[in-house]
């Protein structure tokens, strides 16, 4: 049985992408030794480094004055780093869900933190509008898209202070204007990769203004000084990155699975408005087009566990939702074929018209 993967994270990889890596464990560059036993300081492996790293440039049209990093420690460590290397006095911070508070939780520890705007008041269903962002704050923190809630910010927005986003889970799923924001971070296992690197796009002119000393490790600049190699960088993770962004630039780039992820998403929010067991939990304009959020609609409760199973038998994998929502989770991120998407589709019809 064909298996389609929804999973929240890790994400689904391109076929092409598991090939190219599974060969490079065997036998990398025909070197006769695997990617995962070879020196980082190789000239072999610096050019996978480079060629990473240019692909981050191409395919996001980043300018000149950008840093782009390969670091450890996941998003979850760039909650610290990130106040760590900018905040001095205060941060703004904009309370969208489990992992935005989480940012905000950490950088209290380096300074003042204000919440401009929540949406927890809601189950962290909506996007909050109409907010004032404080001039005086070191910088704005937004979480861009919401896993666990489905919820997203779909345009780059303007900001009077240094604007820094955590893009985990919809970097590369969109065209970005990066010049709009100071610093993107996020951790690779959703679009870009496995998990095990993080990416860290920072502009270069904010960095060594807070008053703190910073170990070398936490220090952005150390990190660019040595290309992403300070330390021993994780380079199988590194490696298939790399191999995921060449293919996204084969499929025609970032503009190019803009489109399939809208087509992906309104397959499936079309069939769970029309389906009458089904309701989305998210308001309608700020759906995400990443992880696509729903419930079994009232009166219909009680088959929530029916049609996990049905789902499962029929090849649905990771679709569970997360035990704050309840319900269900399809994650369609960038490697997800539509194909998967019409097959949740039927699914879903297959089930109303046997139980509804």
């Amino acid at each position: 049985m064909k298996k389609h993967n929804f999973g929240a994270g890790p994400c689904i990889l391109p076929q092409s992408v598991l090939a190219a890596a599974a060969a490079a464990i065997k036998d990398f560059n025909g070197i006769g030794l695997s990617v995962l036993e070879i020196s980082h300081r190789t000239k072999d492996w610096e050019a996978v480094m480079d060629e990473c790293r240019a692909l981050w440039k191409e395919l996001l049209n980043i300018p000149d004055g950008y840093q782009v990093l390969f670091l450890g420690g996941g998003a979850s460590m760039q909650f610290m780093q990130v106040p760590y290397n900018l905040l001095n006095k205060k941060a703004a911070y904009l309370d969208t869900g489990v992992w935005a508070n989480k940012a905000a939780k950490e950088a209290k520890l380096f300074g003042e933190v204000e919440i401009v705007a929540s949406s927890k008041d809601k189950n962290y269903t909506y996007i909050p509008k109409g907010y004032t962002i404080s001039k005086d704050a070191d910088y704005f923190h937004i979480t861009t898209n919401n896993t666990i809630y489905g919820s997203e910010i779909h345009e780059d927005m303007d900001s009077p202070i240094n604007l820094v986003a955590d893009m985990s889970s919809d970097i590369m799923s969109r065209p970005v204007d990066v010049s709009k924001y100071a610093l993107i971070y996020g951790g690779a296992q959703k679009n870009v990769g496995p998990a095990g690197v993080t990416f860290v796009i920072v502009r270069e002119d904010i960095l060594g203004k807070v008053d703190r000393t910073l170990p070398s490790m936490m220090d952005y600049r150390i990190h660019a000084k040595e290309g992403s190699m300070y330390n021993t960088p994780p380079v199988i993770s590194i490696f298939i990155m790399k191999e995921t962004l060449k293919w996204l630039k084969s499929i025609g780039g970032v503009p190019e699975i803009q489109k399939r992820n809208i087509a992906k998403a309104e397959l499936l929010y079309d069939e769970i408005d029309r389906n009458k067991m089904f309701v989305g939990t998210v308001n309608t304009e700020d759906r995400s087009l990443m992880n696509i959020c729903f419930v079994m609609a009232e009166g219909y409760g009680d088959k929530e566990e029916a049609f996990m199973e049905f789902a499962k038998k029929a090849g649905m994998v990771g679709i569970k939702g997360h035990r704050s929502v309840g319900g269900f989770r399809a994650s369609t991120y960038n490697a997800l074929p539509i194909e998967s998407v019409q097959a949740m589709v039927d699914c879903m019809k297959e089930f109303e018209k046997q139980n509804a």
